[in-house]
């Protein structure tokens, strides 16, 4: 893409955390950036602000119940409006569109995803889910129609900018950098009374969801399958370490021993705006990170004895298959049911790892493998609450 072109952007998910945090990048890069598509489950009424704000060329309302609400107001402003899931997979084909960015939460992001690249759209994953469930799947449909995927998590977009320039260089291992989540530091006799009130007032988090997630190193687990996918890994190539700081944001060691970290103040919407930007590095006026206000970064390993959901993510990366599909399907089950006080923290890698012992074993899933998988996960979940 020539500098001097507008890239046009599709949101999958506009009114979630990302999606707004997105919009506010294109504002920012306005001469750069545009919006094409806007799309968004059931917030009809911030999906409204956002259109006649951006005026995209169209909208999608996932839920068809507010179709009207929205049609009402967008169409005599000559904003195209869609409804259904089924229009978000048909809508990323759009011909302007040059970039489609996923912030839809969960498994729910896999198949607008698996849409976009199918229309060779580049794509900006914001969900760590699609690739934890379907990675296989999702990186090689993407080199079948010579799709780039960016990466817009914090560890993985700072792994994607240390291998800048390095790509034909032998990786020995990525390490990812994990806060250690509000928990970081507590035995298993603390965890097994903790409740939903204790993980969800330490964290400075967008969703509860996420919030847990942290707290049981959940997310890291998830973070450790993305990368093996996003960087083609192998499983011992891919490494964990607490940073509390959260000052570097995740490292690359190459074969000759020389590591690359990418550092800088804990702010997703550089990682955004490298994404939508990429190749070029578009000037902001983000906060700049300062040494010496930060005199000592530290680093331990991870509590895997008493954060289980790390290990099992491990051991689900290791086996392969649809095997961390089940991770994931269960873990959503599992976070739901602490959020509603139906089991316990510890409780939560419990039902996790039941799932993953009783759910059938698929070495090469295909896409209606990945859905009877996560069915399956769900429904076992549901069984053991």
């Amino acid at each position: 893409m020539k500098t001097t072109e507008k890239r046009h952007i599709a949101i999958l998910g506009c009114t979630e955390s990302i999606g707004i945090q997105a919009l506010e990048v294109i504002e920012e890069q306005s001469n750069t950036l545009a919006v094409e598509l806007l799309t968004a489950n059931t917030n009809y009424e911030l999906l409204i602000e956002q259109a006649l704000k951006f005026k995209p060329n169209a909208v999608v309302i996932a839920d068809k119940s507010y179709f009207k609400t929205v049609q009402d107001v967008l169409w005599p402003n000559d904003i195209k409006v869609f409804a259904g899931e089924e229009a978000i997979v048909q809508a990323v084909e759009m011909e302007n569109i040059n970039l489609v960015l996923t912030a839809l939460g969960g498994y729910s992001g896999l198949k607008s995803t698996l849409a976009a690249i199918e229309a060779k759209k580049a794509v900006a994953l914001a969900n760590k889910e699609t690739l934890a469930v379907a990675g296989e799947l999702v990186t090689r449909l993407a080199a079948k129609n010579g799709v780039p995927v960016f990466p817009i998590d914090m560890e993985h977009s700072a792994i994607f900018q240390c291998l800048a320039g390095e790509f034909q260089n032998p990786i020995e291992k990525v390490i990812l950098t994990a806060s250690g989540g509000p928990f970081r530091g507590k035995d298993r006799a603390f965890l097994a009374s903790t409740t939903k009130t204790h993980a969800l007032k330490h964290a400075n988090r967008s969703t509860a969801k996420v919030t847990v997630d942290s707290a049981s190193l959940m997310n890291k687990g998830l973070e450790v399958i993305e990368a093996k996918w996003l960087f083609n890994l192998k499983p011992e190539q891919v490494d964990v370490i607490v940073h509390p700081q959260s000052i570097i944001h995740s490292m690359v060691q190459f074969e000759d021993g020389s590591m690359k970290a990418q550092m800088g103040l804990s702010n997703l919407k550089l990682p955004i705006q490298y994404a939508l930007g990429y190749p070029n590095r578009l000037k902001n006026n983000f906060p700049r990170f300062d040494f010496i206000n930060y005199p000592n970064l530290t680093f331990e390993a991870p509590d895997t004895d008493t954060f289980r959901n790390l290990t099992l993510a491990f051991e689900s990366l290791n086996k392969g298959g649809n095997t961390p599909c089940v991770l994931n399907a269960a873990n959503e089950i599992a976070v739901d049911a602490f959020l509603k006080d139906q089991i316990g923290f510890l409780e939560m890698s419990d039902l996790i790892e039941t799932c993953l012992q009783k759910v059938h074993f698929v070495a090469q899933p295909d896409y209606d493998d990945y859905v009877q998988t996560d069915q399956a996960s769900r429904q076992l979940a549901r069984d053991f609450l």
